[in-house]
């Protein structure tokens, strides 16, 4: 427990240091801030491959946001670096307590004014194919979507079931932030699914076409 501790606190500086010293060019974070400004809850929809820049960005910009993460030792390693970032974090997945996290979010979205960041196709794949949880929360209880997409110009890549990105420091990040989407209560799962990738996508293109034409 200690040495999970340990760990956590060097990891929060590290990242810190790796995110602190790049140069943020963010675009529409009034989609979601006017939202929490309105008394209303917003679910923030990231890739699993890009979580990381989202995560840190959004450490920025406010306090009490909530994420998600699983039951095992990993997740319990990066619960406790959230925390440390001001971050809250409902436990969870599609794998591990399902039913049970599902009831949480559903919980937490009904109250007024919160930011969950979600991952849809976290956390084991496949990469960009949206589970039913995120779409479900969203029928259930109205919640406004918001896709983002992160570019770096400095990154490393892992890569496992998915790419995933850890920005490199003294880089720059491009953070696009789309307009809110919502799913009718009744909208077919697979309907859903295809609209969220569609925003997903186009949210990319976006960021990316502006990030090559800003460099």
């Amino acid at each position: 427990m200690m040495r999970t501790k340990l760990i956590a606190f060097i990891t929060k500086w590290i990242l810190k240091l790796f995110y602190g010293t790049n140069t943020w060019d963010v675009r529409g974070a009034e989609h979601f801030l006017v939202l929490l400004q309105n008394n209303k809850s917003v679910i923030i929809s990231a890739w699993h491959g890009q979580l990381l820049g989202v995560f840190m960005h959004l450490s920025k910009t406010g306090k009490g946001y909530y994420g998600l993460t699983g039951t095992h030792k990993d997740a319990e390693l990066i619960t406790q670096v959230g925390e440390r970032m001001g971050w809250e974090f409902l436990r969870g997945s599609s794998k591990e307590r399902g039913k049970e996290a599902f009831k949480n979010i559903v919980n937490t979205l009904s109250s007024e004014s919160v930011l969950l960041a979600i991952t849809p196709d976290g956390p084991s794949g496949p990469a960009r194919i949206p589970k039913p949880g995120v779409i479900r929360a969203s029928q259930k209880t109205n919640t406004a979507v918001v896709p983002v997409s992160i570019h770096s110009s400095r990154h490393w890549t892992f890569t496992n079931w998915d790419a995933f990105f850890l920005e490199k420091p003294f880089g720059k990040i491009w953070i696009e932030y789309g307009e809110p989407i919502y799913f009718d209560s009744k909208q077919p799962f697979e309907e859903a699914s295809q609209k969220l990738i569609d925003a997903m996508d186009q949210i990319q293109e976006n960021n990316l076409h502006y990030a090559n034409n800003s460099k």
